[in-house]
């Protein structure tokens, strides 16, 4: 018997959705970084075996009071997974505070599929403190089964991975066995970016850049090695912030494509020349035209 389902992993943002997808599935599906709100997308990770296959799906954190346009459709990417999972993760980092009020636990109250409850990062926070959350939040969404792990460690997750399998139903393979996501390299070359920026800038500049991809084109190298040739656009939303991204003497803007660049040779599995442009696009977080571009849909 084959079995195969769409698992869901819900949570506030940096609750540490993307690192517990990656641990699951195996693979660097979704960038990490220390910031909240890292990711912006809706992203499959799909892990095969012989006889199952599940779909995890990687959501940005829910933001209660979205300030753009582009948090809005962040929060609808959050609302489909209500509508097609078999299995719903609801990630709790145990060192924040949480009430029966949040948007998150008001619409898991209400939810029809199987929920699992997941404390990560419990190697940060004493017993005492998990017993307290556990209680509360087995009186406001009744989940059906309780993890406690660690998807940095990776404590806890071969369990949590081994009670998914067992509440996968009867079905088909979906995907080939040798695909991990149904997004492309392009678009892990331009998430890559990001979290590059997210790490080496401060304050408001991260959140307020967007990367296109402009080329990517495959080629050989002179001793005939493979060569991913790459353009990238870096978008900011204020005139101020593109001297910020370039830096003095373009110092900044050279550190950023050098650790790129190293990161994308790793997922690429092969030589990559980079080059990085920076253009303005005033307010582009609230220009719905400009997020359609960037792959934000309604």
């Amino acid at each position: 018997m084959h079995k195969s389902g769409f698992v869901n992993i819900v949570g506030r943002p940096n609750a540490g959705k993307s690192t517990l997808m990656n641990a699951l599935v195996g693979e660097r599906m979704s960038i990490i970084t220390a910031k909240p709100q890292t990711t912006r997308h809706r992203i499959f990770g799909i892990l095969t075996g012989e006889d199952f296959q599940i779909v995890f799906s990687d959501t940005p954190g829910v933001i209660e009071e979205p300030n753009y346009k582009m948090q809005e459709m962040m929060n609808r990417y959050v609302n489909t997974t209500f509508e097609d999972a078999d299995l719903m993760i609801y990630l709790i980092d145990p060192q924040e505070d949480y009430s029966e009020d949040d948007m998150l636990v008001g619409k898991l109250r209400h939810n029809k599929m199987p929920l699992y409850l997941v404390f990560n990062k419990t190697d940060l926070v004493s017993g005492t403190r998990l017993k307290e959350l556990n209680k509360a939040f087995k009186q406001w969404i009744k989940p059906e089964k309780v993890f406690e792990i660690s998807a940095l460690t990776g404590a806890g997750v071969p369990e949590l991975l081994t009670a998914i399998k067992g509440q996968l139903p009867e079905g088909p393979q979906y995907f080939p066995e040798d695909q991990l996501t149904d997004r492309t390299e392009r678009f892990f070359v331009s998430e890559i970016i990001r979290e590059q920026i997210l790490e080496q800038y401060h304050q408001e500049i991260p959140y307020s850049v967007e990367v296109d991809v402009e080329s990517f084109q495959d080629t050989t190298t002179k001793d005939g090695k493979e060569l991913a040739r790459i353009s990238a656009l870096i978008y900011v939303s204020r005139k101020s912030q593109k001297p910020i991204i370039i830096g003095k003497g373009g110092s900044a803007i050279k550190q950023l494509g050098s650790e790129a660049r190293k990161r994308m040779e790793d997922f690429l599995q092969r030589k990559v020349f980079l080059e990085l442009h920076v253009k303005i696009r005033e307010d582009w977080r609230d220009d719905e035209d400009q997020l359609k571009r960037f792959g934000y849909e309604r």
